[in-house]
């Protein structure tokens, strides 16, 4: 049997899979009070649709409890207010515990039964004395959650050096292990500073088109390879796939750029008209 199942976004981007068992009528951007842990939540409704029940599986969900009333949205944007105060009340503690942890965030579950707080930290950080102090004054759960720095990119938000917004804070959902092989595949230069993003780390688009370049590079002889052209021998100096482009750097240091299907074209003509085996471009690769 098929669940009604909807993706509610919370706050930080934080997102979770409920179940709309009593068939509320949702569209995305409704919001909804939703079963959480020991009480309630609110959240606005991100995604609906039959591909969300495969994509949940067999795990029991949350309900999905009612559509929620205004006068619960102005307490749920009170609560923001108030996560503000107790961000700067636990920065004061963090600081009176000498502890070595940046807070990130703060959350409030809508009943206020629970506040998570979100730092950072380089090293494993014992907070027990903190959370005892500040559960003292809030009188409610508290939690500390450890995230690491593309998470707290995703949380706060912000802009990409492409003008759009980052892509971690608006459509991706889990992050893939990136490294500078990625860059060199593309031959990008290995510049700190260009392939880093806010977060510090390299930036989640250099995977994008990764693939694409793999694809397209098989069409090219490999760098750095002998190559044999009208004036004579060079090497592959450099490609460029966009353009289907090749430059011929010869020993003389002189270069000689040549299309892809010239190149072809003059590598099987010399071959015959020259009477010189200079072999094909898929030897060379």
């Amino acid at each position: 049997m098929q669940r009604n199942v909807m993706e509610i976004k919370f706050k930080g981007e934080r997102r979770e899979l409920y179940e709309n068992n009593q068939e509320f009528p949702f569209k995305v951007g409704d919001y909804a009070i939703v079963e959480a842990d020991k009480g309630v939540d609110l959240g606005r409704i991100n995604q609906l649709g039959p591909l969300l029940d495969s994509k949940a599986g067999n795990p029991k969900l949350r309900k999905i409890i009612r559509k929620s009333t205004t006068e619960e949205f102005q307490r749920a944007m009170e609560n923001r207010k108030r996560e503000k105060e107790a961000l700067e009340l636990c920065e004061d503690k963090v600081k009176n515990h000498r502890l070595n942890m940046k807070l990130v965030d703060c959350e409030f579950q809508f009943d206020r039964h629970k506040i998570t707080f979100y730092f950072t930290s380089e090293q494993r950080v014992d907070f027990r004395t903190l959370v005892k102090d500040v559960a003292g004054v809030y009188k409610t759960r508290i939690e500390f959650r450890q995230i690491g720095a593309r998470d707290e990119a995703r949380r706060l938000g912000g802009y990409g050096v492409c003008g759009r917004k980052l892509c971690c804070s608006s459509w991706i959902k889990d992050f893939q292990p990136i490294t500078t092989q990625a860059a060199k595949d593309q031959n990008l230069p290995l510049n700190p500073s260009k392939l880093a993003g806010v977060c510090g780390r390299l930036k989640c688009c250099l995977m994008y088109e990764r693939d694409f370049y793999n694809e397209a590079i098989k069409k090219f002889p490999q760098l750095a390879k002998p190559i044999t052209t009208e004036r004579g021998g060079g090497i592959v100096s450099n490609i460029d796939i966009f353009n289907e482009k090749i430059l011929v750097l010869y020993p003389d240091e002189t270069t000689e750029t040549f299309t892809l299907e010239f190149l072809k074209t003059h590598v099987y003509k010399c071959e015959h008209d020259c009477g010189k085996a200079h072999g094909n471009l898929e030897e060379l690769n």
